[in-house]
């Protein structure tokens, strides 16, 4: 077996295995149950484009793609950090309303 060979492989059962863990998290997203269980789903789902994006730069040589794959990164954190902050200032959404998130009665009235 060649190392091309070996590469090729490689990069198959990484595919394969990226493909599981999106529709794994796909059903996560939309099952909940709650709010922050979403949030930590989306974090993943960054990470495996990433993922997936590094893996085709790989496969096609093109290693500009493993800097696009950084960039995601950084503005998944970014997003990922910005949920945290509101589920930490609002609590659950689901769970119930806070004054804090939604305004005071008289903004809710208007």
């Amino acid at each position: 077996m060649s190392a091309t060979e070996f590469l090729e492989i490689c990069v198959a059962v990484s595919l394969a295995l990226l493909v599981l863990s999106f529709a794994l998290i796909t059903i996560r997203i939309v099952r909940g149950p709650t709010f922050a269980d979403r949030v930590l789903a989306l974090d993943m789902l960054v990470s495996v484009g990433i993922g997936f994006i590094a893996v085709i730069g790989v496969k096609t040589g093109f290693y500009l793609y493993i800097d696009i794959a950084i960039a995601l990164g950084l503005v998944g954190f970014l997003a990922t950090v910005a949920f945290a902050r509101f589920v930490m200032h609002c609590g659950d959404v689901l769970g119930g309303e806070s004054a804090m998130c939604y305004g005071s009665d008289s903004e809710k009235q208007r």
